[in-house]
């Protein structure tokens, strides 16, 4: 018995959480299908287990509570069907690859989106030498 109410009390929070579905509404209107490909932009290989997170906007561009995560396969791809009509921000992050985020309009019923990941470029800091702007200043006239 214990175990039984334990189990109604996590799905619970679950749904409390914001954990539920993305787009949780009785009258979704028309939706779509989402096809994702997510490859390297340096040499166009597909890149696995990548995280493609989306998030459904407002109309003043808000980021608006809860989510959902895939996961893309072998070949780069990941896909989700029923997302609603509208805006919605696409994040994807990938180990040792820079973050992509990206606001798409949903407007047909199937939509491939292809994603391509660049490498991570080098920190500036105000502490390393730049000898270009060294040299930028030196040309100025006083």
């Amino acid at each position: 018995m214990k175990r039984v109410v334990l189990g109604f009390a996590l799905a619970g929070v679950w749904l409390a959480s914001g954990v539920a579905p993305l787009w949780a509404g009785d009258d979704l209107g028309p939706v779509a299908t989402l096809n994702f490909v997510v490859l390297k932009d340096y040499n166009g290989k597909p890149v696995r287990n990548a995280a493609v997170v989306l998030h459904s906007v407002s109309d003043k561009g808000k980021q608006e509570k809860g989510g959902l995560e895939l996961k893309t396969d072998d070949q780069g791809k990941a896909s989700y069907d029923g997302v609603p009509y509208g805006k919605l921000r696409v994040q994807v992050l990938a180990k040792g690859l820079q973050t992509f985020g990206e606001d798409y309009d949903i407007n047909q019923p199937t939509m491939e989106i292809t994603i391509k990941l660049k490498r991570p470029e080098g920190q500036y800091s105000v502490y390393d030498e730049h000898p270009e702007e060294k040299k930028d200043q030196q040309q100025r006239p006083k």
